[in-house]
């Protein structure tokens, strides 16, 4: 008897046959470049948007330090998406 998790995933790879696939090394090392480019962008964009944060902790301007925590969770997340999409359209071909 199968478990809903083994049949949950039986119908996941009916329904995408392209994601049973493996991927070439060439793609899988693409992958890696890219993982790496965007863990670089994201550590500086929060470098310098840290800075910013610790000279407004300095001043104690609350309005500045929550723009600016904002800000770098906005950051991050629009990075961490174009990062998935760039991947994705490798994974396509």
């Amino acid at each position: 008897m199968k478990s809903a998790y083994e049949l949950a995933m039986e119908r996941l790879a009916a329904s995408d046959p392209d994601a049973a696939k493996p991927l070439s090394a060439e793609k899988k090392s693409r992958l890696a470049e890219i993982d790496t480019v965007y863990q670089g962008k994201i550590a500086e964009r929060e470098i310098f948007l840290k800075q910013k944060l610790d000279a407004a902790m300095a001043e104690q301007n609350l309005d500045e330090i929550e723009q600016l925590r904002a800000q770098i969770g906005s950051e991050r997340t629009r990075l961490e998406e174009e990062r998935e999409d760039e991947k994705e359209a490798v994974r396509r071909g």
